[in-house]
């Protein structure tokens, strides 16, 4: 069934979309029926009928009207165009090459199908015909919407968060969509502005150059010249004593001054140094844009045309009397309000001016908003850690830059070359990367410290790396978020994540993992990541989002998603309260809910045992920081039995008068004589059994001492990491 008819005097178009009853059912689920609204307009013509069939009911729309949205992202579009006979020929008119190869022309019909991917935005069909031996082109303007968000709403968000963060960063070229910006004094100029200005103006621009040049404005300019008496139109007084002098004299000539017209004015210097200007940017941009593989020939040819204008502007010969410019020593009322000099000086003032993503007359093109929704997604991540770790903006340093990405748009570098740092006094607390390739190459791009991945390569989105102190000294523990642009039907009128994104989580966290490297660092493998988490754009009630799988298996298995939508508070607070358990836990809580391999037990202790030893006995036991030798403690011969031993992992030194600074591991406990540990003998030797603790080093908890109350008999402390001095 045909989605649209339009009806000219040279043909009928008609477009169809199968599956556009369960299109538009998604997007009225996802966003609702009342935004779901496009304007449409076509080249002038009353003889033009546009007719929408859908809902069953038939719309005539209104050039320049709105009506209910046909167009939605990644959705196909057969379009059938059939010509009258008179018509010889007809093209699509893409700037698209693998557009215009998708349509094909036979029998006075042109076919094909149109399919928006991930971009969004106003888009037009261009179709390119002979009628009558003569090309002509008609143009059909609409607006492409998505299922998932809120175009109108959701769109301007994201768009003003990454222009806010990263200027330039959302700009793309060669695009099936484009939006409407304003010019804006404010700001930079970057190229891809100008040639979208241009694009708007350049024809308007020519002409009012060709209208100088046939008619410009000129100013009298007094020239000398010698002339018989007879031919003095004019005498003024002082040679009148000369021609009494030279009455008899009819050959004498006579000096006088005469008013002649000159171009070589003001503005027409402007203007043939404006024209000079944007010959020579327009071809240096034109070659760049040439270079772009999927260019179609009608582009291509249309730039060539426009250059070979502006080259044969600058080369007329109204130029040769017209000097140089020198710039604009005060206001010029000609170039203000004079016909054609206004409209150059306009153009020329624009092209100047940066951008504002507001809606107005110019086309601007934007990356496709799955990009876009990457991009937010780590811009958001990043806000929440930074206010949950109560850094102000100043201690958040941000290595992500755009770069160039050979054309005159921009992108954000990968891994090494884009991540955040959050630091407190100069200590790192933690770290977003974005996009880092880990792979096994030694010159591959990994961004992330001492990660490997002994297959394949793998590529998340955004990785967060959590510093904590209590167990080691900067123990990073790794979090991927992974932003997909895709929802999934759920229930409970709950969106769900897609069940390929949730599996590539379980990819990632089995795939990358963590080895030691330098000197003395153990070959073995260890998991590096946690816990991986989808991004998507889903909806839904707070509480039943909580209930949903996706959100309950974050807490058996460390793997699971949470919608982010552009202005859903309620739902983005899910996300702020999960990265801020995760900012509050201590390392030995998260690693105790990482669920061990079959056949394994895992234990992570949080209990600390602080044992009172003299300062004079210090260097008996304690081994150097190099060393980090196994060595022996042993109690006393009242060892408090309230101490559990069975799941006691740590142990602190408590000197007397100074209080704990080092960390030991536990190795062993057993049980020995008292003579075995001060390693007497003879009569004097004792059998009272004492515990004995085999220690190693592990690190420094603190750079000096810390005080601590001993509890137990002034003897021992029983306790755990959270309850050690800050």
């Amino acid at each position: 069934m045909d989605l649209l008819t339009i009806t000219h005097p040279d043909f009928t178009l008609s477009i169809e979309c199968g599956a556009f009853a369960g299109v538009w059912a998604k997007a009225v689920r996802n966003i609702g029926a009342e935004d779901l609204v496009s304007q449409y307009s076509w080249t002038a013509g009353d003889d033009v009928k546009v007719e929408r069939h859908a809902d069953g009911a038939d719309i005539v729309v209104e050039n320049g009207g709105r009506a209910p949205a046909l167009f939605f992202d990644n959705a196909d579009y057969p379009l059938w165009v059939e010509f009258k006979d008179y018509v010889s020929d007809a093209r699509f008119g893409s700037a698209l090459q693998s557009e215009n190869d998708k349509f094909s022309f036979r029998r006075h019909i042109l076919a094909g199908f149109v399919n928006y991917g991930n971009e969004i935005g106003r888009s037009e069909i261009s179709i390119i015909y002979k009628a009558h031996e003569v090309w002509k082109t008609f143009s059909f303007q609409f607006e492409v919407l998505s299922t998932k968000l809120d175009y109108h709403s959701h769109w301007r968000t994201i768009i003003e968060d990454i222009e806010a963060e990263y200027r330039m960063l959302s700009l793309d070229y060669m695009r099936r969509t484009f939006h409407g910006f304003t010019p804006d004094s404010d700001g930079q100029t970057p190229e891809i502005i100008w040639w979208s200005l241009f694009a708007s103006e350049q024809q308007k621009f020519i002409s009012a150059c060709k209208g100088i040049i046939l008619r410009p404005r000129h100013r009298l300019h007094g020239t000398e010249a010698y002339k018989r008496a007879d031919k003095l139109t004019r005498i003024p007084p002082h040679t009148e004593r000369e021609l009494a002098e030279n009455r008899r004299n009819a050959a004498h000539l006579y000096r006088t001054e005469e008013a002649t017209p000159s171009n070589d004015t003001q503005e027409n210097r402007f203007l043939k140094f404006a024209i000079a200007q944007i010959a020579s940017k327009f071809e240096a941009l034109k070659k760049k844009i040439e270079q772009v593989d999927n260019l179609s020939a009608e582009a291509r040819t249309q730039m060539a045309a426009t250059l070979a204008e502006l080259r044969t502007l600058q080369r007329s010969p109204f130029f040769r009397t017209v000097g140089r410019f020198k710039g604009l020593s005060q206001e010029s009322l000609v170039l203000h309000r004079a016909t054609g000099y206004s409209q150059v000086y306009r153009t020329w003032n624009l092209l100047r001016r940066g951008y504002s993503l507001q809606d107005g007359l110019y086309r601007l093109q934007t990356k496709d908003i799955a990009t876009l929704y990457e991009i937010w997604c780590l811009i958001e991540v990043s806000h929440i850690v930074r206010r949950e770790l109560g850094l102000e903006p100043t201690e958040v340093e941000n290595r992500c830059r755009p770069e160039l990405n050979g054309l005159f748009t921009w992108e954000l570098g990968k891994g090494e070359h884009s991540h955040i740092l959050f630091k407190k006094d100069n200590v790192e607390l933690a770290e977003l990367i974005y996009n880092p390739k880990s792979t096994n190459k030694p010159d591959g791009d990994i961004g992330m410290t001492d990660i490997v991945v002994p297959t394949v390569p793998q590529k998340p989105d955004i990785v967060l790396r959590l510093t904590k102190n209590d167990l080691r000294k900067g123990l990073k523990m790794t979090y991927l978020f992974d932003a997909k642009y895709r929802i999934a039907e759920g229930v409970n009128g709950v969106d769900a994540p897609p069940d390929d994104a949730i599996n590539q989580m379980h990819r990632y966290r089995d795939a990358i993992y963590y080895q030691e490297h330098g000197p003395g660092a153990s070959p073995m493998l260890k998991k590096e990541v946690v816990g991986g988490y989808i991004l998507f754009p889903g909806d839904g009630q707070p509480a039943d989002v909580a209930r949903s799988k996706f959100q309950q298996s974050i807490d058996s298995v460390n793997i699971g998603a949470f919608p982010l939508r552009p202005g859903d508070a309620e739902l983005r607070l899910l996300l702020e309260e999960f990265i801020r358990s995760l900012i509050g836990a201590q390392s030995h809580e998260t690693l105790a809910q990482v669920i061990p391999q079959k056949g394994t037990i895992m234990e992570v202790g949080s209990r600390v045992l602080v044992g009172l030893v003299r300062p004079s006995n210090r260097a008996d036991y304690l081994p150097s920081f190099q060393e980090s030798r196994a060595t022996l403690y042993y109690t006393g011969a009242k060892f408090p039995t309230t101490i559990a031993l069975h799941n006691l992992h740590f142990f602190i030194p408590y000197e007397k008068g100074n209080g704990i600074r080092d960390l030991y591991e536990i190795l062993k406990i057993r049980t020995i004589t008292a003579s075995e540990a001060k390693q007497t003998e003879g009569d004097g030797a004792s059998n009272d059994l004492r515990l004995a603790f085999e220690l190693r080093f592990f690190r420094h908890l603190y750079d000096d001492f810390r005080p601590l109350r001993l509890n137990i008999q002034d003897t021992f402390a029983d306790t755990s990491f959270a309850n050690l001095p800050a």
